[in-house]
Protein backbone atom coordinates (compact mmCIF):
# COMPACT_ATOMS: atom_id res chain seq x y z
CA UNK A 1 0.00 0.00 0.00
CA UNK A 2 1.17 3.83 -1.18
CA UNK A 3 -0.27 6.66 0.73
CA UNK A 4 0.36 9.94 0.08
CA UNK A 5 -0.04 12.96 2.90
CA UNK A 6 0.38 16.49 1.18
CA UNK A 7 -0.57 19.18 4.43
CA UNK A 8 -3.60 17.57 6.07
CA UNK A 9 -5.15 15.75 3.49
CA UNK A 10 -3.88 12.09 3.33
CA UNK A 11 -5.32 9.33 0.40
CA UNK A 12 -4.04 6.18 -0.60
CA UNK A 13 -2.48 6.36 -4.43
CA UNK A 14 -5.27 4.50 -6.30
CA UNK A 15 -7.46 7.33 -5.51
CA UNK A 16 -4.50 10.36 -4.92
CA UNK A 17 -5.34 12.08 -9.17
CA UNK A 18 -2.87 14.13 -10.57
CA UNK A 19 -4.80 16.88 -10.42
CA UNK A 20 -5.24 16.55 -6.46
CA UNK A 21 -1.66 16.48 -6.28
CA UNK A 22 -0.65 19.12 -8.14
CA UNK A 23 -3.10 21.54 -7.08
CA UNK A 24 -2.33 20.94 -3.40
CA UNK A 25 1.16 21.40 -4.06
CA UNK A 26 1.83 23.46 -6.87
CA UNK A 27 -1.91 25.90 -5.36
CA UNK A 28 -0.32 26.24 -1.79
CA UNK A 29 0.31 29.40 -0.37
CA UNK A 30 3.47 28.79 1.11
CA UNK A 31 5.83 25.50 1.54
CA UNK A 32 3.66 21.99 1.78
CA UNK A 33 4.64 19.10 3.97
CA UNK A 34 4.53 15.84 1.33
CA UNK A 35 5.02 12.64 3.27
CA UNK A 36 4.79 9.44 1.04
CA UNK A 37 4.20 5.99 2.91
CA UNK A 38 5.12 2.87 1.70
CA UNK A 39 4.30 -0.44 3.07
CA UNK A 40 4.31 -3.45 1.05
CA UNK A 41 6.38 -6.57 0.54
CA UNK A 42 10.00 -6.08 1.31
CA UNK A 43 9.85 -1.87 1.72
CA UNK A 44 8.44 -0.18 4.71
CA UNK A 45 9.24 3.27 5.09
CA UNK A 46 8.32 7.12 4.86
CA UNK A 47 10.02 9.51 2.84
CA UNK A 48 9.09 13.24 3.60
CA UNK A 49 10.08 16.49 1.65
CA UNK A 50 11.92 19.20 3.65
CA UNK A 51 9.17 21.13 4.64
CA UNK A 52 8.07 18.50 6.88
CA UNK A 53 9.14 18.37 10.58
CA UNK A 54 11.84 16.17 10.68
CA UNK A 55 11.26 12.30 11.29
CA UNK A 56 13.62 9.76 13.38
CA UNK A 57 15.41 6.90 11.20
CA UNK A 58 14.95 3.17 11.51
CA UNK A 59 16.86 0.42 10.60
CA UNK A 60 19.33 0.45 7.63
CA UNK A 61 17.12 0.58 3.92
CA UNK A 62 17.46 -2.89 1.60
CA UNK A 63 18.23 -2.73 -1.27
CA UNK A 64 14.91 -1.83 -2.51
CA UNK A 65 14.28 0.88 -0.24
CA UNK A 66 17.73 2.44 -0.71
CA UNK A 67 16.52 2.51 -4.97
CA UNK A 68 13.50 4.13 -3.58
CA UNK A 69 15.62 6.84 -1.90
CA UNK A 70 17.76 7.27 -4.48
CA UNK A 71 14.65 8.04 -6.74
CA UNK A 72 13.73 10.77 -4.33
CA UNK A 73 16.13 12.41 -4.20
CA UNK A 74 16.16 12.03 -8.21
CA UNK A 75 12.58 13.56 -8.62
CA UNK A 76 14.01 16.69 -6.72
CA UNK A 77 11.47 15.87 -3.55
CA UNK A 78 14.69 16.36 -1.25
CA UNK A 79 14.54 20.34 -2.40
CA UNK A 80 12.42 22.64 -0.67
CA UNK A 81 11.41 24.30 -4.56
CA UNK A 82 9.71 20.84 -5.24
CA UNK A 83 6.21 20.85 -7.35
CA UNK A 84 3.66 18.52 -8.35
CA UNK A 85 5.44 17.28 -11.01
CA UNK A 86 8.48 16.17 -9.02
CA UNK A 87 6.13 13.97 -7.02
CA UNK A 88 3.71 12.72 -9.77
CA UNK A 89 7.13 11.66 -11.96
CA UNK A 90 8.38 9.60 -8.45
CA UNK A 91 4.82 7.74 -8.26
CA UNK A 92 5.38 6.46 -11.65
CA UNK A 93 8.04 5.29 -10.97
CA UNK A 94 8.21 3.39 -7.44
CA UNK A 95 7.76 -0.35 -7.54
CA UNK A 96 4.53 -1.67 -6.72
Amino acid sequence: MISIRIAAEEKDLSIASESWINQSINGATGPVCVQVRINQPGVTMVLQTPTCASGGGGRPPNELEHFIFDLWEKRGLRSPGFRGGNLIAFLAQVPK
